[in-house]
């Protein structure tokens, strides 16, 4: 009996994510990487940053860099309005900001709804999806953040020594 508990349980287990969007496309984050949601500021440019990085911003006194996922992605690029966010996201300890379309809900789903991606899903590169999520209306592309912002962090460290 004890068993079968245990296994229904584990059936059901949530995963929370944020869910925001590109475009037509909503994607979701796990909300333990994301550490705020900010209204878009001030970005400063670096010089020799990748192509979608769109510089850095100071959060309370650290220096944070921050990536489009437009640019990313190789998505139409548009102008930032009053919906643009900043998602802050720690990846194992790295900080990094990523600019969305708009920022939509925290939405709780059983973790068995999420399956492997298709190759061809989306617009954007299959590297960076973890898997999809059927939800009741439409499909939610779940974002491996950590993959999307890897190596910035410390090439704009890097880029920042040089500048010293």
């Amino acid at each position: 009996m004890e068993i079968a508990e245990a296994s229904k349980a584990q059936a059901v287990e949530l995963i929370q994510l944020v869910s925001f969007r590109l475009g037509q496309e909503e994607f979701g984050v796990e909300i333990l990487k994301v550490q705020e949601i900010n209204r878009m500021v001030e970005i400063t440019k670096v010089p020799q940053a990748p192509h979608y990085c769109e510089g850095v911003i100071n959060l309370r006194g650290k220096v944070i860099p921050v990536i489009n996922l437009r640019k990313k992605f190789n998505l139409e690029e548009l102008e930032w309005d009053k919906s643009t966010r900043i998602l802050v996201c720690d990846v194992d300890g790295d900080v990094v900001g990523v600019i969305v379309d708009s920022v939509e809900e925290v939405i709780k789903i059983p973790r068995s709804t999420i399956e492997p991606a298709p190759e061809i899903v989306s617009s954007i590169d299959s590297e960076y999806i973890e898997g999809i999520a059927k939800l009741e209306k439409n499909l939610l592309i779940f974002l491996n953040v950590g993959k999307v912002t890897s190596g910035v962090s410390q090439q704009v460290g890097e880029l920042e020594e040089v500048m010293r």
